[in-house]
């Protein structure tokens, strides 16, 4: 399928936050990830709980050993949600 990729102004403020050497592993994995969301190389799993709490399927994507960007499908279209640590499975 193809996707609309967009991005909320919460995932640019913490992708901002993050080391030069964290933005450039986002970078690569957005490489991966803008041709397919559920390529293997990219662990894309469900998180649960936020699931739950947002009543709507939310994934995550590992970029590096704990930093994730977290997102939903909205019919084609993509929204990453955040970046960041496990941290972010706790909202």
């Amino acid at each position: 399928m193809s996707y609309r990729y967009r991005a909320t102004e919460t995932f640019w403020e913490s992708f901002y936050d993050l080391r030069p050497e964290q933005k450039a592993s986002v970078r690569r994995a957005w490489e991966i990830f803008k041709q397919n969301p559920f390529d293997p190389r990219l662990g894309t799993h469900k998180i649960h709980r936020l699931s739950a709490i947002y009543k709507r399927t939310v994934y995550a994507v590992n970029v590096e050993d704990d930093l994730r960007v977290v997102f939903i499908i909205e019919a084609d279209a993509v929204w990453s949600l955040e970046v960041g640590t496990h941290d972010l499975y706790k909202q």
